[in-house]
């Protein structure tokens, strides 16, 4: 896949400069990080390495990488290393995605709070699912889950959400047997609604009674209990988004939705378009239409597009990825290994690592021969050796 044209990192080095100066005061150390680190990543302010061929003697610079978890082009890698580690945790069985979405008033308190709002978002969605499973009315089993956080919406709006990958059954209570669920069927999405909504505003008034939430702007009469509790009246009556979709065609078929899902970030570069005079030009898709019409190209302005990209920026510390019941990092072995136990299936073979798929030993893209690291160079530094003339090779983009 060839590089876009455009990358969120361009963006931001033109634009980003006179927007910071412009929002001092009002943009927090986490996003200032964001930014500089988007805009530094794979150039010559981070360092690199000079590597030449065995073979050919082709030679090519590598810039390092940001790392950040919120840059359009260090998440692919940090994806394939993930996926990794969970693809020998994969049962050979269906697997379920579901979606709990929070209403759009609790929003605005939402993006205020996102360290707590959100750690209470795992936890409710955590404990409805676990809940409902465990009761022999509908499964009686302990799942494992694992729960992937969302942010925004496909215009970049604040729209926080979990999506949890699920295999179709657990372990039965009593540790004795596996119990499946009804095929094509996991659990009753109007149950798990409601108890999402009872279990996340129960968290949500003990975490305001404890005094752990912030109001501001329009919002802060809403640190008054009264004002708070009547804010709360509509939204206990209100049917919460709780989304279940159609079960995957295999484990090969989850990792490939992994993959997508787990180190997203707010806009992919291959999703934009433009970026003029008018501002950014980006492709989205409208969930309320159906079909082919649903995706449809939006212009924001410059401000505007940087403000929508760092509302998406997580407080440090906030996990965005967690495990839970089977999955939980403590006893996951343990559980898979029971688990496979019980379905009577032989572990996975150990994959070796060959050139090919070990990222630490590139080839050459002339001959196929053996990259060597010739020169380490420091940040800001110019590298003494001097790259070969671009050739019609193929560079991956990771965004």
């Amino acid at each position: 896949m060839s590089r876009p044209a455009l990358e969120v990192a361009d963006i931001f080095r033109s634009h980003g400069p006179a927007w910071r100066k412009a929002h001092a005061g009002h943009v927090s150390l986490e996003q200032l990080k964001v930014m500089s680190a988007i805009e530094h990543c794979r150039t010559a302010a981070l360092g690199g390495h000079v590597a030449r061929c065995a073979d050919c003697a082709y030679t090519t610079i590598a810039y390092n990488s940001c790392r950040n978890r919120h840059c359009p082009k260090c998440q692919g890698a940090a994806a394939k290393d993930w996926l990794a580690d969970r693809e020998a945790e994969l049962l050979p069985l269906p697997y379920y995605h579901v979606v709990f979405t929070l209403p759009a008033a609790i929003a605005d308190i939402a993006y205020q709070n996102k360290a707590v709002v959100c750690d209470l978002l795992f936890k409710a969605s955590a404990e409805t699912l676990l809940t409902i499973a465990a009761d022999p009315k509908h499964l009686g089993a302990k799942i494992g889950i694992t729960s992937v956080l969302h942010t925004w919406g496909s215009a970049m709006t604040y729209h926080p959400h979990v999506h949890m990958i699920v295999p179709g059954g657990g372990i039965s209570l009593d540790g004795q047997r596996w119990v499946s669920c009804r095929p094509g069927f996991f659990l009753p999405v109007r149950v798990l609604s409601r108890l999402f909504r009872r279990l996340f505003l129960e968290k949500l008034v003990a975490a305001h009674h404890a005094g752990r939430l912030s109001f501001f702007r329009n919002d802060i009469h809403l640190a008054d209990a009264q004002s708070f509790t009547a804010f709360l009246a509509p939204l206990r009556k209100a049917e919460w988004v709780v989304y279940a979709k159609r079960p995957f065609g295999g484990p090969q078929a989850v990792l490939a939705y992994l993959s997508r899902y787990t180190h997203r970030v707010a806009i992919a570069n291959s999703r934009l378009i433009a970026f003029d005079e008018r501002g950014v030009t980006f492709k989205w898709k409208d969930y309320r239409i159906e079909g082919r019409d649903r995706y449809k190209q939006m212009t924001l302005a410059t401000d505007e597009f940087i403000r929508r990209f760092l509302i998406h920026v997580l407080p440090k510390g906030l996990h965005r990825i967690r495990h839970y019941g089977l999955f939980a990092r403590g006893a996951c072995a343990d559980n898979i290994a029971r688990a496979r136990e019980l379905l009577a299936v032989a572990e996975p073979e150990a994959k070796p690592i060959t050139a090919a798929v070990d990222p630490s030993k590139p080839t050459c893209p002339c001959c196929g021969g053996r990259m060597i690291i010739i020169e380490v160079f420091a940040r800001d530094a110019t590298p003494r050796h001097q790259p070969t003339a671009p050739t019609n090779r193929v560079r991956i983009d990771t965004s």
